[in-house]
């Protein structure tokens, strides 16, 4: 059994979905981010940068004590070797899954983080700020829609933990008011994987419970923004 500590956000539902696509047991723990639940030292133990998602695995490959895992790359990476599926064990894949995969962690999550920040949830609306990370987010689609030429899935003909990784992030792109259209191979590919029964499932994990207007809360907007009251 795996425990899955999260909450409805993009990087929460890369492992709903993963874990759905496993076909793995899971129980859901809801970590409340706008409530601050996420710094409680219960949480802490298991994940040190008190963010979600965090898994614990109670049914470890080597038969040992439980293994808790932190940071969505790494907790891809773990449960993919866990199950043989989602990462080729041939080199020459698997390295384009991971370089994928780290492209999503260290690049397109972040940026469009901080676009959609930036957009939809700062006090004051900075210009610099927002064009720049809106020129950054649509950069990467660029990137993406480029890499996706003449490819059916991210890392190539395989669908794989990198398709899981971006495909929450590229959801985000009404909200952030992205032209979708205007990356044809990105749009084709998203429609395509909205098709897929456990993506599905790991995406509506949550969703109904979703706060889509956590800055006119004040402690959630001093917790997730750093932004308080005078």
């Amino acid at each position: 059994m795996i425990e899955l500590f999260t909450a409805p956000t993009p990087n929460g539902w890369k492992i709903s979905i993963m874990l759905e696509e496993c076909r793995l047991p899971y129980e859901v723990k809801w970590v409340n981010i706008g409530k601050g639940q996420q710094f409680a030292p219960d949480f802490l133990a298991i994940s040190p940068n008190n963010k979600i998602p965090a898994i614990i695995d109670h049914d470890p490959e080597d038969g040992g004590q439980p293994v808790s895992v932190f940071e969505t790359g790494a907790i891809l990476v773990y449960l993919a070797d866990k199950t043989g599926l989602f990462l080729p064990s041939s080199p020459r894949t698997r390295v384009a899954v991971l370089e994928w995969l780290f492209w999503q962690v260290g690049g397109l999550g972040p940026m469009l983080g901080q676009h959609g920040h930036f957009k939809l949830y700062a006090p004051d609306r900075i210009a610099y700020a927002t064009d720049r990370y809106h020129n950054e987010t649509i950069r990467l689609y660029k990137v993406l829609d480029g890499r996706l030429t003449g490819r059916v899935y991210i890392a190539g003909d395989t669908y794989s933990i990198a398709d899981m990784a971006c495909f929450p992030w590229i959801q985000t792109y009404k909200a952030q008011e992205i032209p979708l259209a205007a990356f044809p191979n990105v749009q084709r590919w998203y429609k395509a994987l909205k098709e897929r029964p456990a993506l599905k499932k790991g995406m509506d994990l949550g969703r109904a419970a979703i706060n889509r207007r956590p800055q006119e809360d004040p402690v959630a907007r001093e917790i997730l923004f750093g932004i308080w009251e005078d």
